[in-house]
């Protein structure tokens, strides 16, 4: 009788406007790994009422119970991968729905100056919250999942990794107790089927691109008074892990 072994569940929590779905991208191409596109999302607006682009889309593309999706997180792997990639925004993660699934998983937090995130999120959204961008949620997480392990667990910045992919990848896997592997560094232009049902509304920088673009030299965006508060009070929570990330030992 062969024994099934358990994939390795990486929960990498993000909030949006990272490179998040770029990463999605660059581990999907391993393959050994199966990967879930922020598999809350239905049940977040479903529960706050939010209106969101392509919104009744969302709402049908996934279950709207948060204990349905996180069953789903802690199973076998689509196609019995190895690997299994689970794409998460931290501010999906509302304070009802339970996180004891999440023990099941390696998490990982993915982050990026707020003032940075503020800029791309109003080209897409207009209107926006501190809650929107997933910055306090994302520490919040992190501290309670420091508290279970008795350590951080592993952050990575985005900059970092577009920075030089190849070795900040590498740590990051070691980090993830995973191999390293070179298909990581590249993959095929276009859509997935893994992609959330809300790609046409988000994903056009990502189905253009190839690989990790190089960072772009460019001067602090430029916010207005709103967006300005909103990344002044972020920064100490993105700062909190920025302390601890990967290449600060």
């Amino acid at each position: 009788m062969t024994t099934r072994v358990a994939p390795t569940r990486i929960a990498m929590w993000s909030g949006p406007r990272n490179i998040s779905t770029a990463m999605m991208r660059s581990f999907e191409n391993r393959p050994d790994c199966a990967v879930v596109d922020e598999p809350f999302y239905a049940a977040y607006l479903a529960e706050t009422g939010l209106v969101h682009p392509m919104l009744d889309d969302v709402l049908a593309s996934q279950s709207q119970d948060w204990r349905v999706v996180a069953d789903s997180l802690v199973g076998e792997a689509p196609g019995g991968a190895p690997v299994f990639y689970q794409k998460h925004m931290t501010h999906h993660m509302l304070p009802d729905f339970g996180l004891e699934w999440s023990a099941a998983c390696t998490n990982a937090f993915l982050i990026r100056d707020p003032a940075q995130v503020l800029a791309s999120y109003v080209q897409k959204r207009a209107e926006v919250t501190l809650g929107d961008i997933g910055v306090v949620r994302q520490r919040e997480l992190f501290e309670r999942e420091a508290d279970r392990l008795g350590h951080a667990p592993v952050v990575v910045e985005g900059a970092d990794v577009l920075a030089d992919p190849a070795a900040v990848l590498s740590a990051l896997c070691a980090a993830l107790g995973i191999p390293f592997r070179p298909e990581m560094l590249a993959w095929p232009a276009g859509s997935r089927a893994s992609d959330g049902v809300w790609a046409p509304a988000w994903y056009s920088a990502v189905e253009a691109s190839t690989g990790f673009a190089a960072p772009e030299k460019r001067s602090p965006p430029v916010l207005d008074d709103h967006l300005r508060r909103l990344a002044g009070l972020a920064r100490p929570h993105y700062e909190a892990l920025a302390r601890h990330k990967i290449g600060t030992d």
